[in-house]
């Protein structure tokens, strides 16, 4: 191919598109201030989202203490030795005391951990050694459902399966009224605390020759007793200052207890009448007994929380050493 034709040919062809010129560099001033900008607004809606947290909180707070706050201004006044020790009065007398309620109160809750305490372990030990097949979770959800039952409902079940088999209420029936509320808190603390045990644990006591049963009881259990323990106060707080299960079962008495088979006086119960009354005293006396079972509530709350947070420190400290 002659020269000529060469040249020709590469004047017929089309004249590439010229490359477009490089952008000019934004200044770094620019770059800058329009990152300082969105670091701004970022900080902005973090505070305002943490300001609004602060505010929910405040909201969640502000009935708790001032049923706390109420109950002690109204009810500090009541207690005294005798209030906590001696019988009630007559509606016509002032004075008297919430000492057979008070000591009802404990007799119902131990019937109910006698029940519960038992059955509730061991249905952690199933639903975390042994649960994972259909039965277990089918025990798991039927055990979330009964920590948000009714607690009228449990108390209507016992006056239909014990109140009238014996023919009378008794402080037995209450305790089985309350037991049905206690078990599931306690089956599932027990569960959790067992699923927080290190793996190691178990394997070391295989590798010693343990079997599988005896490493469960012997080993994964009592290293699991402050969780076991905790869920146990827990169940306690919660089934303390039930009432109307003790509407159905335990009744009510205006002596000292005479037995577990007979009607009893408890705190919630007491507290109760006292309020629905006409009397004036009485409403004080009410008062002081809400204070009594607050307190009683409160207190196990804090010993069972500060139990599990120390738990869960030796836990993470088992995982990390």
């Amino acid at each position: 191919m002659s020269r000529a034709t060469l040249t020709a040919s590469a004047e017929a062809r089309p004249e590439t598109a010229a490359a477009p010129a490089p952008e000019a560099p934004r200044p770094a001033t620019s770059l800058v201030v329009a990152g300082d900008g969105r670091l701004r607004l970022r900080l902005a809606k973090d505070k305002a989202m943490l300001g609004l947290c602060a505010l929910a909180l405040l909201l969640a707070l502000a009935p708790l203490v001032a049923v706390l706050w109420e109950v002690v201004r109204q009810g500090i006044g009541a207690i005294n030795l005798y209030f906590l020790t001696g019988l009630p009065a007559p509606p016509d007398e002032t004075g008297g005391g919430f000492g057979n309620a008070i000591l009802g109160t404990g007799m119902v809750v131990g019937v109910a951990a006698g029940i519960g305490v038992p059955v509730g372990v061991g249905a952690g030990i199933y639903l975390s050694e042994y649960g994972a097949n259909p039965l277990g979770r089918v025990a798991r959800f039927l055990a979330e459902v009964l920590t948000g039952l009714p607690s009228i409902v449990a108390g209507i079940v016992a006056y239909g399966l014990v109140v009238l088999t014996m023919g009378h209420f008794s402080a037995f029936a209450g305790g089985v009224a309350l037991s049905f509320l206690f078990i599931p808190v306690v089956a599932i603390a027990t569960q959790e605390a067992l699923r927080l045990v290190p793996a190691s644990q178990r394997e070391a006591a295989l590798a010693l020759g343990l079997g599988e049963a005896a490493t469960r009881l012997r080993v994964v259990l009592p290293a699991a007793t402050g969780g076991v323990l905790t869920g146990i106060m827990l169940a306690v707080a919660r089934v303390a200052g039930e009432t109307a299960p003790l509407l159905f079962t335990a009744f009510n008495n205006s002596f000292w207890p005479r037995g577990i088979d007979q009607p009893t006086a408890t705190l919630p119960f007491q507290i109760f009448v006292y309020a629905i009354s006409p009397f004036r005293h009485w409403h004080d006396q009410a008062w002081g007994g809400a204070l009594v079972l607050v307190l009683v509530v409160l207190v196990t709350n804090v010993v069972a929380r500060t139990l599990w947070a120390r738990r869960l420190r030796f836990m993470r400290g088992a995982y990390h050493g």
